[in-house]
């Protein structure tokens, strides 16, 4: 072979070896950005943690079922940034302590953006301090005593100036200022009624008594006589879960179905099944019913019958969660990113046309700005509005009446005594 041919074979052998090293190279980049593709693309984890067992889950139910309406319809209108929502659901056992647990696995091993839940105070209160370590997320969404704020909790449900005290005014130019005053022994009903004795106090009114009965409680039998021999003008409602049953069968049994109960934390989605529909003067005070007659809720109620069916009812908790789902996923979508503390300055500026009525976040309280209903509960348990706000109610979870360092003072004292 002479040397110019073997120069030449060796040349082409190179070109050879370089070709095929560049195609592979080419390869390997393609299939390189396939994965980084695949991943940019790869579900957004939320985490849902309601009570799924328990006293608490006939209320709390529905909340997961709200999540997954809004998450479905986040997901059909392009997901965050294209990539779709999906949902790790907890079942906190109605048991404070335990959800507090699954918030940490959500978040530690789970790695999710955001979490979604909770229902009674105890509940968020035991979650608090998780979110907080770690600098998280919790929306909660149901109506409760106020006197918190917190930088990694966004509350989109009612607090005492959206709720309790327009409540007990209504009730007491109506029937009386004479109140009986019937809660669980937490946090919530607690607060909730040293903030009703305060607006009696000012308004020449008068607590005839307080009873609190355990999360769970079924026997009514001290409560009907106490509730006998005081003879209030308005029994206050502040017991949660299914101890409401318990209740309302109670005083229908004892003849004080026409006594004006004015129950806080009872849905439409418990009412019918738990006969509060009995009552003859039961009314209910919370920021959305079914029945509203306005466009953004009429598509709502049809969105939400077409997944679960004509029978369900829904609930303003329901309502909030789903409200919640959505303020978050647009300030996702308008930030661009899904870390909490990164969408934060988005999330504070969010607001929605909600089925319930314009909802906006209040960006000093971390708390949304939201109507006020009072409704009457009808024989098949929906809810006849008699009263509303009109507009939106600007949230006070501290009320101006005392300072933010005093009202510290007495949820810590109140905390400590429930």
């Amino acid at each position: 072979m002479s040397p110019s041919i073997g120069k030449y074979l060796c040349s082409t052998a190179c070109l050879r070896h370089v070709f095929a090293l560049g195609v592979l190279a080419v390869l390997g980049g393609v299939l390189l950005f396939s994965l980084e593709s695949d991943q940019s693309l790869a579900p957004v984890r939320i985490g849902v943690i309601h009570s799924l067992s328990g006293t608490m889950a006939g209320s709390e139910r529905p909340l997961v079922d709200a999540v997954r309406l809004a998450v479905e319809e986040v997901n059909a209108s392009g997901g965050i940034q294209g990539r779709p929502l999906s949902m790790v659901v907890a079942d906190c056992h109605s048991d404070a302590a335990f959800c507090a647990s699954e918030a940490e696995r959500l978040i530690v091993q789970e790695q999710v953006s955001a979490l979604f839940g909770c229902w009674t105070s105890a509940c968020r209160k035991a979650v608090k301090p998780v979110v907080e370590a770690h600098r998280h997320l919790l929306v909660y969404p149901v109506q409760y005593e106020g006197l918190e704020q917190s930088p990694n909790i966004l509350y989109t449900g009612s607090v005492a100036n959206q709720q309790i005290i327009p409540g007990i005014r209504w009730a007491a130019s109506h029937f009386g200022g004479r109140l009986f005053l019937l809660g669980s022994d937490y946090i919530f009903p607690r607060t909730a009624n040293r903030l009703i004795g305060d607006l009696l106090e000012a308004t020449g009114g008068e607590v005839l008594a307080e009873h609190y009965l355990p999360l769970g409680a079924q026997d009514m039998t001290a409560v009907i006589e106490q509730i006998k021999a005081q003879g209030p003008d308005v029994l206050v409602n502040t017991l949660n879960g299914d101890s409401n049953a318990a209740l309302f069968m109670a005083l229908v049994a004892n003849g004080l179905a026409s006594l004006p109960v004015v129950s806080f934390s009872v849905s439409e989605a418990e009412m019918g099944g738990w006969g509060g529909g009995r009552l003859q003067a039961h009314y209910v005070v919370w920021s959305y019913f079914q029945t509203i007659n306005q466009p953004a809720n009429q598509a709502f109620v049809r969105a939400w019958q077409a997944r679960y069916g004509d029978a369900g009812r829904i609930s303003d908790p329901a309502e909030a969660a789903y409200v919640g789902v959505w303020l978050w996923a647009q300030a996702a979508r308008e930030a661009g990113e899904i870390t909490p503390a990164r969408l934060d300055h988005a999330l504070v500026r969010q607001t929605r046309n909600a089925p319930g009525g314009l909802v906006a976040v209040d960006r000093g309280t971390r708390h949304v700005w939201k109507m006020a209903r009072i409704g009457q509960v009808e024989p098949e348990g929906r809810f006849r509005e008699v009263w509303t706000s009109h507009r939106p109610v600007a949230p006070m979870p501290f009320p101006s009446y005392r300072s933010r360092e005093d009202w510290l003072r007495i949820s810590r004292a109140l905390e400590a005594g429930s």
